[in-house]
């Protein structure tokens, strides 16, 4: 399993982004759901953006709240929703309902030889929703990067 960051438009609402992960699916998963060890690797750090507040109740019908800062902007921007499935170590669901046009994520964690393949679908509510969020797909190799660095330690 290599640890390339592969994304590519499945149909003209979904993105889907796979990468395998140093790290057992457990710890993989932990890294997605508490907030102290996601905000430490999220934000690409060639952004210069940080992650100033991260709320996270991980939990069918729980919700997210992170507000990230980026340097130029005076307020932090709000990206927040709510948990739609959770199935420890293996996959999460969550709306993305800082702007009606969010996408709806499902992460899949899949464990193969002590690695963990990452599978991230991007399901938007219209053709013209993915195409205006095609870029932040970006930072992406970026953020997994981070998440091996992380799991490392």
């Amino acid at each position: 399993m290599n640890n390339e960051t592969k994304t590519e438009q499945t149909s003209e609402r979904e993105l889907v982004t796979t990468r395998t992960i140093k790290g057992p699916a457990r710890l993989v998963f932990e890294a997605w759901t508490k907030p102290e060890l996601f905000q430490r690797w999220w934000v690409p750090k060639s952004t210069g953006m940080t992650i100033v507040s991260c709320e996270m109740d991980v939990r069918v019908g729980g919700g997210y709240r992170i507000e990230i800062r980026h340097p130029s902007a005076p307020t932090p921007m709000p990206f927040f929703g709510k948990y739609l499935e959770v199935t420890p170590n293996a996959r999460l669901v969550w709306t993305n309902d800082e702007s009606p046009s969010g996408p709806i994520t499902t992460v899949t964690f899949e464990e193969i030889a002590g690695k963990t393949k990452v599978v991230l679908r991007d399901l938007f509510p219209s053709k013209e929703a993915l195409e205006e969020a095609r870029g932040a797909e970006a930072g992406l190799p970026e953020q997994f990067d981070q998440l091996d660095e992380l799991l490392a330690t």
